[in-house]
């Protein structure tokens, strides 16, 4: 309740007309005259009158005081009993405050920020969001339930040394879940590299750190732990590191493409969780050249075909050699006019034949050039990881053919004696339908709906029994024509036909060589795009796609395993031939395994070491300053649960023992106003009307 005043007249020319009115009373006061009080009096009321003072009342109601209440939900808070905790906790809680008349209750549930950007909890931005909506003068307090794991706790002093506002104009308190005592290790990936060159060694550091064990300078408390590597999802190499330091360490990029190497600590007993044993690196694999030995047995149309293609390709570093002159003919030509570069065999196939990345035989016939031993070297080679390609011509089928070399023992497919000379169109094959090498090629041939390819005709065929392998092209008559395999640890492609070349030089339209060569050299090479056997993750958002490219007709159910340890089994639809894929949402953070009981795949949801698990002990050290600051307090759960609450007074203390407190504001809001005016007019006038006659009497006596 209080004055307004409501002037008749504007503000100047009323303080005009008062001091007017002071001069004049003061004039006569000077001047002794009889009756200057009561016109002093009159010319009061006139002034009043022209103000026109009111009494303001304003008719109010309550507002209800608001608290807060702060859930992490993060994936910190999932460990051990901790969710248990949160939700006993968050339903006493509830209940506490429901007892307290005039009080709301508001329920904030913070996650992890985002699962790209590696932000980790960010309780204090969700809570600045909510203060932002509410008037502080209506707020009670903040009750935070969490393991204490805040990654946007704010600064309370900025670089100066001043203090920050918190903003928050009630206590924050801390209800902590998990233990003070928990002990945890923790493998931390220090520095690695996003890119590496194929068959060299990647550098990497790596750090493990018993936490809550003993004092981490006490070198008495070092141990000695094993480290487990893995690429793509196969067991590579194993590491002793001490614990509390960083380690510098290798390891071989074996192929192109992006490699998922991940290494795990074994756990230490009674620990809180093993989700931060492990650490991965996703690296990019850069071929730095491809190194290609090409073997021409002798000069032929398609020769240069060969040659061109791989040429043209800046990646490539070709040797290419062509045996123009047999060592049985005899004319007397000069050795020295035989050949511009004589062909070093034993620097190619005894000393630097590991160093090709792939080896090519162009209608090549037995002539006594490359000794047996050289051959023997070969299928060495192959069996220890390398790539052979032959491309057959006659000879193949005849007495000369390489497979009556110790070259036998790797081709998937040994020589009929007939040779077919006749025009065809090479066709996929059912198993070419579905190898990455032959899928989709441009213009090819439609099983299912018997169309034939679109592309030119060949005309020599050698006839040859399948051994081993799949026959992704065929010829005339279902004849394999182009036969993948694999032998020992390396790979070999054998193609039944030097006529290849008609679709590189157009012939009745051309057809596909450079993509189809293309895909072979990459296959060979075990380029993992180009995989006929694999499994294949990819995460993008909340949801996993997850692939099976395989050669048989049906596909096992897909097992996966969240980073958290649950098993989840799904069942793969078919895409396309030889192709099978399902989705999967995501739901939590970290690495997933997926596995057919064969083969294994991995996928990181988020980002590849999340700042989440980077420490995953419960503590109050990073909440407590936040607490003392705005009055509040932190409490461990494990202690009696939720405390008792009470109202306090502002300015009281907001916390004693055994209890919390809520600051009781007495917010009101103005719902209307009543206005009693002090001077009504006409009774104002009549007054001053009388005090001034009264003085006019009085000064005529």
């Amino acid at each position: 309740m209080h004055i307004d005043f409501a002037p008749m007249i504007p503000l100047t020319a009323l303080a005009i007309l008062g001091l007017c009115a002071l001069l004049v009373a003061a004039l006569h006061i000077y001047e002794r005259r009889r009756g200057a009080v009561l016109r002093l009096m009159g010319l009061g009321f006139l002034v009043a009158i022209l103000a026109n003072p009111a009494l303001r009342e304003d008719i109010t109601e309550p507002l209800t005081d608001i608290a807060l209440v702060l859930v992490d939900r993060s994936e910190s808070q999932t460990i051990g009993d901790r969710t248990r905790a949160t939700d006993q906790a968050l339903a006493e809680l509830e209940a506490k405050l429901l007892a307290f008349d005039n009080l709301e209750t508001r329920i904030i549930k913070v996650g992890s920020d985002g699962p790209d950007n590696n932000a980790g909890t960010r309780a204090f931005k969700a809570l600045g969001n909510e203060l932002a909506s509410i008037d502080p003068d209506r707020l009670a307090a903040v009750f935070a339930i969490t393991d204490g794991r805040i990654h946007d706790v704010p600064e309370l002093t900025d670089e100066a040394g001043e203090k920050i506002d918190l903003a928050i104009a009630g206590p924050l308190h801390t209800l902590l879940t998990g233990r003070p005592d928990e002990v945890d290790r923790k493998l931390s990936l220090v520095k690695a590299p996003r890119f590496g060159i194929v068959g060299q060694q990647i550098e990497f550091s790596l750090r493990v750190d018993d936490y809550g064990v003993a004092d981490p300078d006490d070198i008495t408390a070092v141990d000695i732990v094993r480290v487990t590597a893995s690429r793509d999802g196969e067991r590579a190499q194993d590491f002793y590191l001490a614990t509390g330091a960083e380690h510098q360490l290798t390891m071989d990029l074996t192929h192109g493409g992006e490699s998922i190497v991940e290494f795990r600590v074994e756990p230490l007993d009674g620990e809180l969780t093993d989700l931060n044993n492990t650490a991965v690196i996703l690296i990019n694999g850069i071929r730095d050249r491809l190194r290609v030995l090409l073997v021409s047995g002798e000069p032929h149309a398609g020769e240069r075909t060969w040659r061109n293609l791989l040429k043209a390709d800046p990646a490539v570093d070709l040797v290419h050699f062509t045996i123009l002159r047999p060592p049985e003919k005899q004319d007397g030509t000069p050795t020295n006019e035989l050949s511009l570069i004589s062909f070093p065999t034993r620097q190619l196939f005894a000393q630097k034949l590991d160093e090709f990345d792939l080896v090519i035989f162009d209608r090549y016939r037995r002539r006594g050039v490359l000794p047996i031993i050289y051959l023997s070297n070969i299928a060495r080679y192959v069996a220890e990881g390398g790539a052979l390609l032959t491309a057959a011509g006659p000879s193949f089928a005849s007495p000369y053919s390489l497979f009556r070399t110790p070259l036998a023992e790797v081709l998937p497919a040994r020589p009929s004696g007939q040779v077919i000379e006749a025009g065809f169109k090479p066709s996929i094959s059912v198993d070419g339908s579905r190898h990455p090498v032959t899928t989709n090629l441009p213009g090819a041939n439609n099983l299912e709906q018997d169309l034939e390819a679109e592309w030119g005709r060949w005309f020599r065929l050698v006839g040859v029994e399948k051994l081993s392998g799949d026959t992704v092209m065929e010829g005339p008559d279902g004849k394999p024509l182009l036969i993948l395999d694999h032998f020992g640890d390396g790979r070999v492609a054998q193609l039944m036909s030097d006529h290849a070349w008609l679709w590189t030089r157009g012939y009745e339209g051309g057809g596909p060589q450079a993509e189809l060569l293309r895909r072979l050299a990459h296959w060979l090479m075990k380029e993992p795009e180009l995989e006929e056997e694999v499994l294949r993750a990819i995460i993008t958002g909340e949801e996993m796609t997850i692939t099976r490219r395989t050669m048989a007709n049906s596909v096992p159910l897909i097992s996966v395993t969240t980073p958290s340890g649950a098993e989840e089994f799904l069942s793969l639809d078919k895409d396309n031939p030889g192709l099978w894929s399902a989705r999967h949402p995501v739901g939590e953070l970290g690495l997933y395994r997926i596995t057919d009981g064969d083969r294994t795949a991995l996928a990181i949801a988020g980002p590849v070491n999340p700042k989440e698990y980077k420490d995953v002990r419960a503590t109050k050290e990073l909440m407590a300053p936040v607490a003392r600051e705005t009055g509040g307090k932190t409490h461990w759960l494990k202690d009696g649960g939720v405390p008792d609450l009470r109202l306090i007074e502002e300015g009281r203390r907001a916390h004693g023992r055994g209890w919390l407190g809520l600051e009781r504001n007495r917010a009101t809001i103005v719902t209307d106003t009543r206005t009693t005016s002090l001077l009504p007019p006409l009774l104002a006038l009549i007054l001053a009307l009388g005090l001034f006659i009264l003085g006019w009497r009085r000064e005529g006596t």
